[in-house]
């Protein structure tokens, strides 16, 4: 109980016994064990992460920090993947049997349906991260993937580019058609008509950013620039274009989304939108934890608040004003 008082700064202690105590900590290079202290006072939380994003880029920066914030509140992790379609069901029935209080869904799990109907039956707290049409019942945690690439295309209209080559993401995401959104209206503003051959489909995945960069600079008359609805893909469109003979930027100004580490591990470094993706995940956490504790202590849910992240356009090597003459 002495030990207990001193580490938590309480008053009743005797100077004397106070300075052996934290002597004897010091000695014993002591901590206490958060995990221990949760159960102790009746809190032992239990998170379930379902994943099955196809980006181990995205998913390595999630799961800092879903680690990172369950660490600090000492609650437990389990994490489980849904890789097939149709395995949504028995995954979530499989967190369930492990007696987790509440489930975090990443993309693309936090935009399926199906997933959240099964969710929402099961009365289990959710929150969903990065998706711009959560239901009501589900915390959620998300940028303005319109307005991030609204703010990137305009980057590149200031360059000097005109003919913008966009890449589009998984049409299983809202994020994927808020980020097309947001390129078209960056175009209108700026008067520049689109071109319907400019705007490939690819799946946020590096090999369907390649059957898209390959497609781009086959046209005709490609772009001078690539927007790449995620960094898998435009590091698959530098990919291409050192394959070609390409240079980049000089001749060909490529862009990603996210700033995940293979923005700085491309060469040249990824101009690119920060997602905050491990914050995001530790809010995402935080909010469940608090959401679980509420319901708890109440028996009735807490409001389920929708929270907007700033990003950030990060200007690195991969940018630069249009040549003269088109990329051929």
């Amino acid at each position: 109980m002495t030990v207990s008082r001193v580490i938590n700064k309480g008053t009743n202690v005797r100077e004397d016994k106070r300075k052996k105590v934290e002597a004897a900590i010091a000695e014993l290079n002591y901590a206490p064990n958060i995990a221990a202290r949760a159960l102790a006072g009746g809190e032992d939380i239990r998170i379930g992460l379902l994943h099955s994003n196809p980006s181990f880029a995205y998913l390595s920066e999630f799961l800092v920090g879903t680690l990172a914030e369950t660490s600090r509140t000492g609650a437990q992790l389990v994490v489980k993947a849904c890789n097939e379609e149709g395995e949504e069901e028995q995954a979530i029935e499989a967190l369930l049997q492990g007696r987790v209080d509440g489930i975090v869904l990443p993309p693309p799990l936090s935009d399926s349906p199906s997933v959240l109907k099964v969710l929402e039956t099961a009365g289990v707290p959710v929150v969903a991260v990065a998706t711009g049409r959560a239901p009501e019942w589900v915390l959620s945690v998300s940028i303005d993937d319109k307005d991030a690439a609204r703010a990137m295309t305009e980057h590149l209209i200031r360059l000097g580019h005109r003919r913008i080559g966009f890449i589009s993401g998984h049409p299983n995401q809202t994020a994927s058609a808020e980020r097309l959104e947001g390129y078209r209206a960056a175009l209108a503003k700026h008067d520049i008509k689109p071109v319907k051959a400019l705007v490939v489909q690819g799946f946020f995945t590096f090999r369907s950013g390649l059957e898209a960069a390959t497609a781009l600079l086959d046209l005709p008359e490609p772009p001078t620039a690539i927007f790449a609805s995620n960094d898998d893909m435009a590091a698959a469109a530098l990919t291409v274009a050192h394959r070609r003979g390409i240079d980049v930027p000089e001749t060909l100004t490529i862009c990603g989304f996210d700033d995940t580490a293979l923005a700085v591990t491309s060469w040249p470094e990824l101009t690119t939108i920060r997602q905050p993706i491990t914050d995001m995940a530790q809010q995402a956490v935080a909010l469940l934890i608090k959401e679980i504790r509420t319901r708890n202590a109440s028996s009735r849910g807490v409001e389920h608040p929708h929270v907007v992240t700033p990003y950030a356009l990060i200007e690195r090597e991969s940018d630069a004003p249009p040549p003269e003459q088109p990329p051929v």
